[in-house]
């Protein structure tokens, strides 16, 4: 059987298990989509050159060895040649760990030995151009100065994975030797699936894991290739810890010319949900102008092109774009504003609060917790003073499902528990508080404002995982809480068309 004839077997890279849910293999259908965005001409030509600076299955390389084996027919017409060629001059990989070092190879090679005799190419080294270097975190107190990962879970002994992935490991100053090979290597295009994010367990700070996934394509961007296409988690949209300047560069960069987005990242990897959804992009270094945004909600299939830069987050819903453009037009007040949505922590206790079961003081305040009600004394509230005597609206501040999670008929609740406090009431960190009043009538109109499909589809449009916080509210206008909301009124108010009023009230559920 030839190695054409080989490739076409059934495909097992469709039945491997993930790593993780940070680390993910791609199916080789979803690869190909991805190659389909590149240039066609590039699998034609002998002297372009390819990199995964991630490869965990290999996946990738063996897909785009296809194409051009099937694209330089002409151009070499030998088998032999052309797969020399091909194999040790245009495909290249940096490898995750040693595991996925040796099944890379061996779905590109049909080999762990590239230099062995079962290898489809034969290469002087075990490695051919899939290297695995195991790389150090570089330590600067307890993180890694280079991927922020936690000291105390990462500085292991050297039996384990370190997870210092070599490509994000090196620069001009520290690792240098990789960082300037691989720049002069002159890459055409740099692709993958890099991991998404570290443990970093920080006590007292709420963070479990940072994300890493922005470094690999930030790292690509410096090697100076012709493109870049990654498929990474879409959280970077609008939220995501310490990725506020990779939003910004990536929504004011003008070379980014195809974003495609999952909503719901089960439609993209079978049975993996990743908070936020998951995208893939196409960055062009000769492209200056509009992104074409393709939006996938289970069956439907948006198409628009966008500045990516209209607002300080990216809207993921094409059809929500109008809809907040009238919103803004009347540049009104927002929740966001002082008096409105509530920081975290908004009377000064963590989550893992709950109060006594019994007053020590008869003006102790009445806490709720994710547990039920409990008492603090008032002199122990740190935080809000001036809202404790008030009625207030919170809201848990995990939404109803994760923001790329729909419902199975593909609608959002968006909003969780809701409850008015009566004064002398006050939450832990589970909840946040909106709009304080002395007025009980007041706090009722907030109350059921926030429950309207207007207001939760507008706090939709800034969710990137299953977190609320006060960002979620800056495109919902502050109204006068004397009078009741009801969503008729507001899509009045609003002049939203009946196509405007379709979409909303297709994507949010009433609430029961």
């Amino acid at each position: 059987m030839s190695f054409l004839e080989e490739m076409h077997k059934p495909d097992i890279l469709d039945c491997i298990s993930h790593l993780s849910s940070d680390e993910v293999f791609t199916p080789p259908k979803l690869v190909n989509e991805i190659l389909d965005t590149l240039p066609q001409e590039l699998f034609k030509s002998p002297n372009t050159k390819f990199l995964d600076p991630c490869t965990k299955s290999g996946v990738f390389l063996r897909e785009i060895a296809k194409r051009l084996i099937e694209g330089l027919k002409d151009e070499i017409p030998d088998v032999e040649k052309r797969l020399d060629h091909i194999f040790k001059n245009q495909l290249y990989g940096l490898a995750i760990t040693q595991l996925t070092g040796l099944l890379s190879r061996r779905s590109l090679y049909c080999s762990k030995d590239a230099s062995g005799e079962f290898s489809v190419v034969k290469f002087p080294d075990k490695d051919g151009n899939i290297e695995y270097k195991k790389t150090y975190h570089i330590w600067l107190k307890d993180n890694c100065m280079m991927c922020g990962a936690s000291k105390a879970e990462y500085d292991r002994a050297d039996v384990l994975e370190t997870h210092a992935y070599s490509f994000i490991h090196t620069d001009e100053q520290r690792n240098s030797e990789l960082f300037k090979r691989l720049k002069n290597m002159k890459f055409d295009v740099i692709i993958g699936n890099p991991p998404y994010q570290l443990q970093v367990n920080e006590a007292g700070k709420g963070l479990g894991a940072i994300p890493i996934y922005h470094k690999f394509v930030e790292q690509s961007i410096k090697l100076n290739p012709k493109y870049i296409t990654m498929i990474i988690p879409a959280r970077w949209f609008s939220g995501g810890v310490g990725l506020n300047k990779f939003r910004e560069n990536m929504l004011n960069s003008k070379k980014i010319r195809v974003i495609n987005d999952y909503i719901d990242s089960k439609d993209c990897f079978i049975g993996v949900d990743i908070n936020g959804g998951i995208c893939y992009f196409l960055w062009d270094k000769n492209y200056n102008g509009t992104c074409k945004f393709i939006s996938r909600r289970k069956n439907i299939v948006s198409i628009s092109e966008r500045r990516l830069n209209e607002f300080n987050i990216f809207i993921r819903h094409n059809e929500a774009v109008s809809i907040i453009h009238k919103v803004v037009e009347l540049k009104e007040k927002k929740l966001s504003d002082k008096g409105g949505c509530s920081s975290q922590t908004p009377f000064g206790f963590l989550s893992t609060f709950q109060g006594t079961p019994n007053k020590a003081f008869e003006d102790d305040c009445r806490i709720l917790s994710s547990k039920g009600w409990g008492y603090v004394e008032k002199i122990k509230v740190s935080k809000g003073n001036e809202m404790v005597e008030k009625y207030k609206t919170i809201i848990s501040k995990l939404s109803s499902e994760h923001a790329g999670t729909p419902d199975k008929n593909g609608m959002y609740r968006v909003l969780s528990r809701m409850e008015i406090l009566k004064p002398n009431e006050i939450c832990n960190q589970s909840y946040l508080t909106i709009c304080p009043t002395i007025a009980l009538e007041e706090t009722k109109n907030v109350y059921n404002y926030l429950r309207t499909k207007f207001t939760r589809f507008l706090i939709l449009q800034t969710l990137a995982g299953i977190s609320i916080s006060i960002n979620n509210f800056q495109f919902v206008p502050w109204q006068d809480f004397n009078e009741e909301w009801t969503d008729e009124k507001l899509y009045k108010k609003y002049g939203l068309t009946q196509d405007e009023i379709d979409f909303i009230e297709s994507m949010i559920r009433p609430m029961e």
